[in-house]
């Protein structure tokens, strides 16, 4: 369960709710935005963000327009940016520790993405959680054409099983960014985190698995 909510305005948009999972001693917070498919209190959003405030981050999860009100098409790339630059200022606000990270899963880091560039975001890093590369059997790197005009450190986490990912393709594009970003693969999980059991070497869940990446890159961006 949250700690706290509540809701912020989005400019040309409805407002829109926000959760905020609070660590104990944290050391940062991390703003989550939620995929296409699915809302904020999603049960891997609600999984992932447990595991993250469990090891000392809070995250603050909130929902797109679109999703707010019930609506199947995402947001504009507009709309869905200015809706993350308002998260950011509620999580800075909210913020218990000077470090903030930015995020998301699927969609939701694919426009985390663009916020920082488009409204000039003052954030400690990017964390991508299963970043879709491409639409599903259409490989491709054009959504990616833009992460070199981002120059923060950024975290990709992607499972080995990731139809919207393909590994060559994603590890092309993570080392073309240069020591400023970093790839951690995900073992067995596809794109909505779902891993094979009998299959998997690590023993902890790919929450535990994405939280222990998302702390220990929070613990590189020192000021």
């Amino acid at each position: 369960m949250a700690d706290e909510s509540g809701s912020f305005a989005v400019p040309g948009s409805e407002a829109v709710s926000w959760v905020l999972d609070c660590a104990r001693g944290p050391v940062g917070l991390l703003v989550l935005a939620h995929g296409a498919g699915a809302d904020m209190n999603h049960g891997t959003m609600v999984s992932l963000a447990c595991a993250i405030a469990a090891r000392g981050i809070d995250v603050l999860r909130f929902n797109f327009p679109f999703m707010q009100a019930g609506r199947r098409r995402v947001d504009s790339k507009a709309v869905a940016t200015a809706t993350i630059a308002a998260a950011v200022a509620e999580g800075r606000a909210r913020s218990r520790a000077g470090k903030l990270l930015l995020g998301g899963h699927s969609f939701g880091g694919r426009m985390a993405s663009h916020a920082v560039i488009d409204h000039n975001l003052a954030v400690d890093g990017l964390v991508f959680c299963a970043y879709p590369l491409h639409p599903a059997g259409k490989p491709g790197v054009e959504r990616a054409e833009h992460l070199p005009r981002i120059d923060m450190p950024m975290l990709f986490l992607s499972g080995t099983r990731d139809a919207l990912a393909t590994s060559d393709l994603l590890r092309g594009v993570v080392e073309g960014l240069g020591r400023r970003a970093h790839l951690h693969w995900l073992d067995t999980a596809d794109h909505g985190y779902k891993v094979q059991k009998r299959l998997r070497a690590r023993s902890d869940s790919v929450f535990e698995e994405m939280a222990e990446q998302i702390t220990d890159f929070a613990g590189k961006q020192r000021k």
